[in-house]
């Protein structure tokens, strides 16, 4: 039997970085929130994270399904039609991320307080 290695998100080396990278990207939460609603095409997905251009949105998608947190299905239909879903995996990271978007909504005031306290102390 193969013992799993000690992953240490500290270390530079350590693959779990990457995935923490992508997780962290503003994007990739705004995605995954996005898609914990359900199977969700493109352009619905465009219009529901409000302000993603189209390139970076593919590129997005693109990365989520290399991780394995999404899953891209096409249909052999005209016009084409492609849904978006996430995948088990990647219903695992939906709801930190959930809760971290909720986080942000509910201390927005403290936080533009801070900023504000801040930047008229520079």
């Amino acid at each position: 039997m193969t013992q799993s290695p000690e992953w240490n998100l500290l270390s530079r080396t350590c693959p779990s970085r990457t995935s923490l990278a992508r997780i962290a990207n503003k994007w990739t939460a705004m995605v995954v929130i996005a898609l914990g609603a359900g199977r969700l095409r493109f352009g619905d997905l465009r219009t529901t994270v409000d302000g993603i251009s189209g390139k970076v949105l593919t590129e997005t998608l693109r990365d989520l399904e290399r991780d394995g947190l999404i899953r891209r299905q096409a249909f052999a239909e005209i016009p084409p039609r492609v849904e978006y879903e996430l995948t088990p995996l990647g219903q695992t990271l939906h709801a930190p991320l959930q809760a971290l978007g909720a986080w942000a909504l509910e201390h927005t005031a403290e936080v533009l307080v801070a900023r504000e306290s801040y930047d008229s102390d520079q």
